[in-house]
C-alpha cells in the first residue's frame, strides 16, 4: 500500500516538474479531464478529414492515420515545448481549400498540393525562428485580442449550430432554422440541457459527462450505432503507405502555385493567431501588456506539425479552436494537450469506437464553449468607435465568412483606416501596417 502511495506521489510530482500544475493553480484530474473534453469534442476531424481528402484522390485510410499521427506530433510540441492546454490538428476550411479548390478546382495533383503544405510549414518555421510571427500576435491591438475571443465564441457556436442541423442552408437566405423535431434535433437540444443543467450544478467535466451521456441515450433510441463485437470497438490502424512522403515539393515550387503557397500560409498563420489569441484571452493567459508568453514555443508547435503533417500525409495541421473546450473545463498546461495527443494515437487502434459519438453528442458542447468565449465582450471599449467598429466587424466576420482569419483581416484593416481617419495614426505600430498592407495585397490576388 505505501509502495502505490509513493508511486502515485513520484508519479505527480514528474508531472508537476514537467508541467508546473500548482503554479497554474490547476491538478491532474483536472487537466485529465480537460484534456478528455477537448478530445471529444474534435475527434470528428478523424472521420471528416479523410473524408474530405479522399475527394482529391488520397487513401482514406492513409489519410486517417496522418491525420492522427499530425495530430499528436503538433499536440506533444504543444504539450512538452510550450506548456499549453491548446491541441492541433489538420485546419477545417484549409482541407477543403486543399481538395476542393487546389486538387479539383485547380487540377493539382495531391501530391503537389502536399507540398505547397510542406512549404507553408517551412515558412512559419523559419518566420518562427526569426519571431517574426510572435510580433505579429503581440502587436495586435487589446480590443482587436478581446474581439476575437469573442468572435471565435460565436464561429464555434455556430459550428456547433450547424452540426446538430439547428440550423441549415437555405438556398435564399443562405441559412435558416432546421428542422426542429428532427430526431438528430432532438438529441442535440436534450444534450444542450444535459450540459446547460450539468453546469448549472457545478459539475466537474459537464461537457465530456454530457456527451457520453447524449451519445447513451442516441444508442438507445438508435440514433448512435452500438458496439456489437470487438470489431466495432478496436482494429489495426490501415497501412500510411499510399501518402507518407509522397509530397511534390519541386511541383509546388511551380511559379503558377505561388497564390496557393501565400494562401495557405496567410489562412494557416492568422487561424492559429486568432485561436492563440482568443482562447488564451479566455483563459487569462496574457500578461498585463495583452501579450502571449512562450508564443515563439506555441508557433514552433504549429510549424513543426504542418511539416510533419506533409510528410505524413494531411494538410495544413494548427491550432483548434476546439480547444476552448478544455480550457472551459479548467485545462491550463501542456498536460491538456498531452492527453489530447494520447488519445489520438490510441484513437489508431480506436477508430470504429470513435466512430461511435454522433455529431449530434459532440455539437451541443460547442454550443456551450461559444457562451464561454463571450465574456471579453464585457471589456470592450464601445464608445471610442475607432475600437468598437474594428471590434464589432472581428466579432461578426468570423461566423458569417466561416473563417478565424477573415474576421482578423477586417478587424486589422478597419481599425488601420478608421485610426488614420480619425487623425491618431500614432495608435497604428509598424506590424499593423505591414498586415495592412499584407492583406490588401491578398484581396488583390484573389
Amino acid at each position: 500500500m505505501a509502495h502505490a502511495q509513493d508511486s502515485a506521489l513520484s508519479k505527480e510530482g514528474f508531472l508537476e516538474s514537467l508541467f508546473h500544475l500548482r503554479e497554474n493553480k490547476t491538478t491532474v484530474r483536472t487537466e485529465v479531464i480537460a484534456g478528455l473534453t477537448t478530445f471529444m469534442t474534435m475527434a470528428y476531424i478523424i472521420i471528416v478529414n479523410p473524408g474530405i481528402l479522399s475527394k482529391a484522390g488520397m487513401d482514406i485510410g492513409a489519410v486517417m492515420v496522418a491525420t492522427c499521427l499530425g495530430t499528436a506530433l503538433g499536440t506533444f510540441i504543444m504539450a512538452f515545448y510550450a506548456n499549453y492546454p491548446f491541441a492541433m490538428a489538420p485546419g477545417m476550411g484549409l482541407n477543403a481549400f486543399f481538395a476542393f479548390t487546389v486538387c479539383l478546382g485547380m487540377g493539382v495533383s495531391w501530391q503537389v498540393a502536399l507540398g505547397a503544405v510542406f512549404i507553408d510549414g517551412v515558412i512559419f518555421l523559419l518566420l518562427t525562428l526569426t519571431q517574426a510571427r510572435q510580433a505579429i500576435i503581440n502587436s495586435v491591438p487589446m480590443t482587436l485580442k478581446l474581439a476575437t475571443g469573442v468572435g471565435i465564441g460565436l464561429f464555434i457556436a455556430f459550428i456547433g449550430l450547424q452540426e446538430a442541423g439547428i440550423i441549415v442552408n437555405n438556398e435564399a437566405t443562405l441559412v435558416s432554422l432546421g428542422k426542429i423535431t428532427s430526431p438528430n434535433v432532438l438529441l442535440a437540444l436534450f444534450g444542450l440541457a444535459v450540459m446547460g443543467l450539468l453546469l448549472s450544478r457545478k459539475v466537474k467535466g459537464s461537457l465530456l459527462l454530457g456527451i457520453l451521456i447524449t451519445s447513451a441515450v442516441g444508442m438507445i433510441f438508435g440514433l448512435a450505432p452500438v458496439p456489437h463485437g470487438i470489431k466495432d470497438i478496436i482494429g489495426a490502424p490501415p497501412s500510411l503507405a499510399p501518402t507518407f512522403m509522397k509530397m511534390d515539393i519541386r511541383g509546388a515550387l511551380n511559379m503558377g502555385l505561388l497564390a496557393v503557397i501565400f494562401t495557405f500560409t496567410f489562412v494557416d498563420m492568422f487561424d492559429t493567431v486568432g485561436t492563440l489569441i482568443g482562447v488564451s484571452t479566455k483563459a487569462g493567459f496574457l500578461d498585463k501588456k495583452g501579450q502571449l508568453p512562450r508564443s515563439g514555443q506555441a508557433l514552433m508547435a504549429d510549424a513543426v506539425g504542418t511539416i510533419g503533417g506533409a510528410i505524413f500525409g494531411t494538410s495544413t495541421v494548427t491550432t483548434y479552436v476546439e480547444s476552448a473546450a478544455g480550457v472551459a473545463e479548467g485545462g491550463r498546461t501542456g498536460l491538456t494537450a498531452a492527453v489530447v495527443a494520447v488519445l489520438f494515437l490510441l484513437s489508431l487502434f480506436f477508430a470504429p469506437l470513435v466512430k461511435l459519438i454522433p455529431a449530434a453528442a459532440t455539437a451541443p458542447a460547442l454550443v456551450i464553449v461559444g457562451l464561454f468565449m463571450m465574456e471579453p465582450v464585457l471589456k470592450l471599449n464601445l464608445s471610442d468607435y475607432t475600437e468598437a467598429i474594428p471590434a464589432f466587424l472581428t466579432i461578426i466576420m468570423m461566423p458569417l465568412a466561416y473563417s478565424i482569419a477573415e474576421g482578423l483581416v477586417f478587424g486589422v484593416l478597419s481599425f488601420v483606416v478608421l485610426k488614420v481617419l480619425a487623425g491618431r495614426v500614432k495608435e497604428v505600430s509598424l506590424t499593423m501596417w505591414i498586415l495592412a498592407i499584407l492583406f490588401v495585397i491578398r484581396f488583390l490576388m484573389i
